[in-house]
């Protein structure tokens, strides 16, 4: 009796690494030191698996590829930026002064060009529009002055790669070169192929907040993840698969005790096997595609 069940717990050990192991070689985890994907909950493994599998070859994946959608920040900073605290504030703040007049929009869409070739023309924002979406603030506070406003172009990582955009350039006083906004808009997400997950614990499996970076070489990309006060953070990881790169997010190291009910964020890169290039970046959670900013989806 002793002999057979010493066999059945060497088997299950046996069982139990093959499995860890498994689940390890599905992605990279994050730059946390001591962050591995065996210590991941096999529920979130197992949902990022329906989730990717789900994508692949879907309508979904096909309308993101043939779109334009933008994995990175759609306004990009003057060089420098910024001289001082004030001017930081100025700009977390939105509070913007205008001492020049805007101009008309010489066409009405404007082209977004891939480095292979591919373009697509699209609706054009006017200097107006543009403006109102980094300058919302009004207040007596530290201020930025736009001094100028031209039609131009500026680069940013979409969903399939580098793309020039037509973008507004304003002229802000005291810096030599301009703030840049996209003048063209994301695309609809596309409606995802499967539904969220069910509700679990931090622990298990959490929705991320949103894509911060792509890496110039597409070897890692870095996003923003929340947890709370009693606990030791947020570790992310990935499931690669052909067509997409599936995220999934968990809160390590929580306990009880006196804890504050605030949500924190924190910036978290994960390391790939190899570039994103246009495969579809998934939030396990959600099911669908990483927001890289409160508008998008």
């Amino acid at each position: 009796m002793r002999t057979r069940t010493t066999r059945t717990v060497d088997l299950l050990v046996l069982l139990s690494l093959l499995v860890a192991g498994a689940g390890a070689a599905t992605g990279c985890g994050s730059e946390k030191a001591g962050d591995s994907a065996g210590g991941t909950d096999p529920y979130a493994r197992t949902r990022a698996r329906q989730v990717a599998e789900a994508w692949d070859g879907s309508q979904a994946a096909e309308t993101w590829r043939k779109g334009y959608y933008t994995m990175t920040d759609e306004v990009q900073l003057p060089e420098g930026a910024f001289h001082d605290n004030a001017d930081k504030i100025a700009y977390s703040t939105q509070n913007f002064v205008l001492r020049t007049e805007l101009p008309a929009s010489p066409d009405r869409r404007g082209r977004v060009e891939w480095d292979g070739g591919a373009s697509l023309d699209l609706p054009l924002m006017s200097a107006r529009e543009a403006y109102g979406t980094v300058a919302r603030g009004s207040n007596d506070g530290p201020h930025l002055t736009v001094t100028g406003a031209k039609l131009g172009r500026m680069t940013l990582t979409t969903s399939r790669g580098p793309a020039t955009v037509p973008a507004w350039l304003f002229t802000l006083k005291g810096y030599d070169t301009p703030l840049k906004r996209a003048a063209v808009g994301s695309g609809q997400v596309p409606k995802s192929p499967v539904k969220p997950s069910r509700a679990v614990p931090d622990s298990v499996l959490a929705a991320l907040g949103r894509l911060v970076e792509v890496a110039g070489d597409g070897r890692s990309v870095t996003v923003l993840a929340h947890h709370g006060s009693c606990d030791d953070g947020p570790a992310v990881h990935a499931l690669e698969t052909d067509g997409s790169v599936v995220l999934y997010a968990s809160v390590v190291g929580t306990r009880e005790g006196p804890c504050t009910s605030d949500l924190r964020a924190e910036k978290v890169t994960v390391r790939l096997a190899r570039p994103v290039g246009d495969r579809v970046l998934l939030d396990a959670f959600t099911g669908r595609p990483v927001p890289n900013g409160p508008g998008q989806g």
